[in-house]
C-alpha cells in the first residue's frame, strides 16, 4: 500500500478484517463529481465540467467495480467521449500494473496517458501524501492531471447523466420514479452479494466465511424468485443501474467465486432464471466487449494468498460467451 505517497509493502489482498475474521473493504478516497456545468456534486470540489475528451477511465477487466463503469460507458454511447486504459489482470507485488513489453497479456494496455507502470503511481501523482490502497476504477481528469473519483458507484451515476449532451440521453439507468427503490436494492445487493463474495473469499475464520456464504446464496435465491415471473430485469422492463451491479458479480461467479472463493453450494448455471437474466444482459449491444473471461480467471487466480501455485483452471465454459 501507499504511505504518504510512497509504496511501502507487498500488495495484500486481505485489506482489513475485524476481530471475527470478517473482511472489511477500504472506502474510496477521491470523491469529486463531474457535472454538466462544473458545479460541485454530492461530495468533493467544483471545477470538473463534463467535456468530451477531457476524462479517462483506468480499469481492470477482472474487477467487477471497474467493469460496471465500462458497461455504463458502453450503454450510454460514451466511447468517443471518455477514453480508457486496461491494466494487466494479474496482480503484482505492487498491485495493479500496466502491460509490460515482455510477458504481456492480450487486452492489457500501457499507460500512454501518464507513462506510469503501476496504478499506485497515479495516486501519488494526484496526491503526494496519499495513504491507502490503490484501486480501480479511476476517473482521471486530463486537464488538471488528477484523480476525480475512484468510487465506481459515483462514476456510474456520473456517466448516466453528466455527459448526456454527447451520449445516449434516451437511456436513463436511474429514472427518478425508481430512485428510492434502486438505492434500497443497491444497498442490499452490495452488502450481501457484491461484497458478500469477497467477504467469503477473504474470510479469516470459519464462522465469518459461513455467514458471508449464507448471505450470498440467500441473495441468489431471492433473485431467482424475483425473476421467475418472466420479467426482463430486476425492475421489470426497465434496465437500471441495479442490473449493472448485479451482472458484474453474476458473470464472475461460476468462473471465479464458485471455485476460488469457495461459494460452491450452487453454480449460477443451477439457477435457470438468473442464468437467462445474465444472458439477456450480456446480449445487450456492446456489453460483450466489457467481459473478458480470460482476464477474470487470470486475475483472480493470480492472487497468491488464495492460489499459491498460480494455476488457472481451464473451465468452466460459459456456453453463451465466446472466450477471449
Amino acid at each position: 500500500m501507499l504511505i504518504n505517497g510512497q509504496w511501502q509493502s507487498k500488495w495484500d489482498p486481505y485489506q482489513k478484517s475485524n476481530d471475527q475474521g470478517e473482511f472489511i473493504r477500504q472506502t474510496s478516497s477521491f470523491r469529486h463529481w463531474v457535472t454538466s456545468d462544473g458545479s460541485a456534486g454530492i461530495t468533493g470540489d467544483a471545477g470538473f465540467k463534463a467535456e468530451p475528451g477531457r476524462y479517462h477511465l483506468y480499469v481492470a477487466l477482472i474487477c467487477p467495480w471497474a467493469s460496471r463503469t465500462l458497461m455504463v460507458r458502453k450503454l450510454k454511447g460514451l466511447e468517443k467521449v471518455i477514453s480508457i486504459s486496461v491494466v494487466d489482470p494479474r496482480l503484482s507485488e505492487q498491485g495493479w500494473q500496466f502491460a509490460q513489453q515482455e510477458n504481456g497479456i492480450a487486452g492489457a494496455d500501457q499507460d500512454l496517458l501518464n507513462g506510469t507502470t503501476y496504478i499506485h503511481q497515479l495516486y501519488s501523482k494526484a496526491d503526494q501524501s496519499f495513504t491507502g490502497k490503490a484501486t480501480v476504477p479511476i476517473l482521471w481528469d486530463k486537464q488538471t492531471n488528477t484523480i476525480v473519483n475512484n468510487e465506481s458507484a459515483d462514476i456510474i451515476e456520473m456517466l448516466n447523466s453528466a455527459f448526456d449532451e454527447w451520449g445516449n440521453k434516451a437511456l436513463n439507468l436511474r429514472p427518478s420514479a425508481l430512485i428510492p427503490e434502486i438505492d434500497k436494492y443497491n444497498h442490499w445487493l452490495y452488502e450481501d452479494f457484491n461484497n458478500g463474495v469477497y467477504q467469503a473469499g477473504f474470510a479469516k475464520s470459519q464462522s465469518a466465511f459461513e455467514i458471508a456464504n449464507q448471505k450470498v446464496f440467500d441473495t441468489l435465491n431471492k433473485l431467482e424468485k424475483t425473476l421467475q415471473d418472466g420479467r426482463q430485469f430486476i425492475f421489470k422492463e426497465q434496465l437500471t443501474e441495479t442490473d449493472i451491479r448485479a451482472f458484474v458479480t453474476l458473470i464472475r461467479f461460476d468462473v471465479a467465486y464458485h471455485g476460488l472463493f469457495k461459494c460452491n453450494i450452487k453454480r449460477i448455471a443451477d439457477f435457470p432464471h438468473i442464468q437467462s437474466y445474465i444472458e439477456r444482459i450480456y446480449a445487450l449491444s456492446g456489453i460483450n466487449e466489457t467481459v473478458n473471461i480470460a482476464h477474470i480467471k487470470q486475475g483472480y487466480y493470480s492472487i497468491e494468498a488464495l492460489n499459491p501455485m498460480g494455476i488457472v483452471p481451464v473451465g468452466p465454459h460459459l456456453d453463451f460467451i465466446e472466450e477471449n
